[in-house]
């Protein structure tokens, strides 16, 4: 099992830092090792304090087909190209489009390095 290490770029919707909203796209990295967690994805948003958010690698499947919720992690298709995740936290409210097959791609990567068979 490797780890699958992925950067995307995102536009960021609302958040709570007011460098980030600037409508172009900003750098996320997303991280997946399933030896330290096998059931999440870590995704780094950048800003003033960078955060880095656990997301269960079943929600974001979940949030490509069909609005989804796991506590302050909520994910939902947004047209044919784009995805939403929205995540709260104490530091306010942050809200990204991925590209729809970004996150699938990843998440299929994900799945190889589980070694895990891949979900239609």
């Amino acid at each position: 099992m490797s780890v699958v290490e992925q950067y995307a770029r995102v536009h960021v919707v609302t958040d709570a830092d007011p460098r980030l909203e600037n409508g172009g796209a900003v750098p996320v990295e997303l991280r997946y090792d399933p030896e330290t967690d096998p059931r999440c994805v870590r995704v780094r948003l950048p800003g003033t304090v960078p955060r880095e958010w656990a997301v269960e690698r079943e929600l974001l499947e979940r949030g490509l087909r069909a609005p989804a919720t796991d506590g302050g992690i909520r994910v939902w298709p947004c047209g044919r190209v784009q995805a939403v995740v929205e995540f709260h936290g104490p530091q306010g409210v942050s809200v990204v489009e991925f590209e729809t097959k970004t996150l699938a791609r990843f998440l299929r990567r994900a799945h190889v390095a589980a070694a895990e068979p891949v979900p239609h």
